[in-house]
């Protein structure tokens, strides 16, 4: 694994001014390394001075900030503390003289149209929801599904819920009726929010019809509540499906309900491998915490600053835009569309409007959006950019630099972030004291106990290993909803009292972590370990390939080989460029780990936020169940993909 040189190194200036060096320094620490190994040495320590650095307000101060007495596995925070999470991300601000009028939400359709709303005026949309949720019969510690794209009532109404005590659980917006009920039958939800449609790419997608099948697939659902996004015609049936103009008629005040620390507050759903999704639940103390931390903390978002995460409210960076962002008193903004239509410059004349201080985008993404040329960036400026984030999957080298040097001017640095939808967060990041590397992480987050551990358990540096959290952590879901099994199994079933996460990671002697992808990807070639990010890295670095995907298949000899999948600048050239890309790969990689098999397709199986999901390639080229494919928003890419696999079965 290379060593990459440092391509962004704060001044001290720069240093100084960050709300974590400022936070360090209050404690007594200016070395960021000392300050992490304090931070998870000294876990209740820590957490108490960070909620009182991020002035999380209690209804009633907790008397423990962390109870173990249930084991590591299923921690219980700020033990007798009161809160809801409405008040720290709304209500407080609302409220308060000096904030109130500042914008909270800056939303734009795929259409152009936009809207904005202070935290005063969102306080009495979310108020006038909350009166009407309840007047419907939803109550404390029910569960609501919002099936919803990026819409300001989205926000309304998973705020709206949590200020009634309930809980809700986001889907993601391109889903079919199948995942959206498989869903609402795991939760037993009690209502549904949804739209008649939206748009996407200048096209209406219809959405009241899925969730009309839904419901009639689901008897605990006794409202489905539908806003009116499009001028689609819809029916109701009543008296179960409303009108959200019904729902949200009253306009009163509503006085937010007071939750314990521990209470949940949200759970959301992610696609496991077999064909059952996981259900993670978090608390009012956890998620909402964890995220104002990582972003405030972390990424330096302050009450002057314009968050914009291009994501959907069903993947974990939905909520996180939204508490990342709103607890910590800044605007967020909430996008419709994508990022490429009608013209590829449109994410950059969101920054640019908006005066967007924070971007986070995936590394897919970038990839897509470089063939389209850097002049689209130059149309805009972006000087209002801080930071520029990134989650999701590893980097390749040169979509990192292309990214760095064209939207950041290589000014801005790139925040890489890994965790997951069950930490509430990050895990590994770039903390904005220390330098920058390419395609790295520059360090475990304060409050994250991370190791790097061996088949046996054994530490590692400068090898490839599994990447653990040897102590609990705020905004570690409570478990998996009504099973414990599989949560334990999934995470706690290797090492004793420790998290296993299931990605492939190398820290190096400098302390800079990579992740070379997930440890259920990983390539055993004859022995030798190859992660599917690094071959993928070879290939994008081609200036022929846009994309890339790499997957392992049983070898009668070798165990696995790689087999690769790429989408080229220009389709027409693929019969020349097959040959060329293999002697490459064998030049780069050395024959021995090189795929031999490489083949063109138009397009990866990706999710909403641009993920390439490498289990659906492996699936579909070999002909087997994929398990939940829901998420994708492409799934003709799988068709194609079992076609060459069907096709190399019936030649071999």
């Amino acid at each position: 694994m290379s060593t990459y040189t440092n391509a962004w190194t704060p001044t001290a200036e720069n240093k100084e001014s960050t709300r974590l060096f400022q936070w360090m320094k209050k404690l007594g620490y200016s070395n960021y390394d000392d300050f992490h190994s304090k931070s998870i040495n000294d876990l209740e320590w820590f957490w108490k001075e960070a909620v009182k650095e991020l002035g999380i307000e209690w209804y009633t101060l907790y008397k423990q900030v962390l109870d173990t007495s249930r084991g590591p596995m299923y921690p219980r925070w700020f033990e007798g503390g009161e809160l809801n999470v409405v008040h720290l991300a709304l209500d407080r601000w609302a409220e308060h003289p000096s904030k109130k009028n500042d914008t909270a939400l800056y939303w734009e359709g795929d259409n152009g149209q936009t809207a904005s709303y202070s935290y005063k005026d969102l306080q009495k949309e979310v108020d006038a929801v909350a009166y009407g949720l309840e007047s419907y019969g939803i109550s404390e510690g029910d569960i609501v599904t919002l099936y919803l794209p990026m819409l300001p009532e989205t926000l309304i109404a998973m705020l709206a819920i949590s200020k009634v005590g309930a809980i809700f659980s986001p889907a993601f917006s391109g889903y079919k009726a199948d995942a959206v009920t498989t869903r609402i039958q795991a939760s037993k939800s009690k209502a549904l929010i949804t739209a008649n449609g939206f748009y996407r790419r200048g096209k209406t997608i219809p959405m009241k019809q899925e969730a009309d099948l839904v419901a009639n697939h689901c008897p605990s659902l006794e409202h489905v509540f539908v806003v009116e996004r499009t001028g689609a015609k819809i029916s109701l049936k009543e008296p179960r499906d409303v009108r959200w103009a019904d729902l949200r008629k009253k306009a009163t005040d509503y006085n937010t309900k007071v939750k314990k620390a521990n209470d949940s507050f949200m759970l959301i759903y992610t696609s496991g491998t077999t064909g059952t999704p996981k259900g993670a639940v978090h608390t009012h103390a956890g998620f909402p915490i964890k995220a104002a931390f990582d972003a405030g903390l972390c990424m330096d978002v302050t009450k002057e600053d314009t968050l914009f995460w291009y994501t959907d409210m069903g993947w974990m960076m939905g909520p996180f835009l939204v508490y990342g962002g709103l607890v910590n008193g800044a605007s967020i903004v909430m996008f419709e569309g994508t990022p490429d239509y009608p013209e590829p410059d449109r994410l950059w004349d969101l920054v640019e409007k908006y005066h967007v201080t924070h971007l986070g985008i995936s590394p897919t993404l970038v990839r897509s959006m470089m063939k389209h040329g850097e002049a689209w960036i130059r149309k805009h400026d972006l000087q209002s950019l801080k930071l520029i984030g990134s989650t999701g999957e590893p980097w390749n080298l040169e979509p990192w630099h292309w990214l760095f040097k064209h939207a950041g001017d290589s000014r801005v640095p790139i925040f890489n972030y890994s965790g997951g939808t069950e930490i509430s967060g990050g895990i590994l990041g770039n903390v904005l004291v220390k330098p920058i590397q390419p395609v790295t992480f520059n360090a475990a987050l304060p409050g994250m106990d991370v190791d790097v551990y061996s088949k046996k358990g054994q530490s590692l540096v400068n090898e490839v290993g599994e990447l653990v959290i040897k102590s609990p952590w705020v905004g570690m879901t409570k478990s998996f909803f009504e099973d414990d099994d599989r949560y334990e199994k999934t995470y706690w079933s290797r090492f004793k009292d420790t998290w296993v996460h299931g990605d492939w990671v190398m820290k190096n002697q400098d302390g800079f972590y990579t992740i070379t992808g997930r440890s259920d990807d990983v390539l055993n070639i004859a022995g030798k370990r190859l992660g599917p990010a690094e071959v993928e890295s070879v290939l994008v670095a081609h200036t022929a390939v846009i994309e890339a995907g790499v997957i392992g298949i049983p070898h009668e000899v070798k165990g696995e080989e790689p087999v690769a999948f790429v989408v080229l600048q220009d389709p027409l050239d693929s019969d020349d460029l097959i040959e060329e890309l293999t002697m490459y790969l064998n030049h780069k990689l050395g024959k021995a780990l090189a795929p031999k098999k490489v083949f063109v397709v138009d397009d990866l199986p990706k999710t909403r936020n641009a993920k390439v999901m490498r289990r659906a390639i492996k699936a579909a080229y070999l002909n087997k169940p994929a398990g939940d494919l829901s998420a994708l928003v492409n799934p003709e890419s799988v068709n194609q993909i079992r076609s060459i696999g069907q096709n190399v079965s019936s030649t071999s």
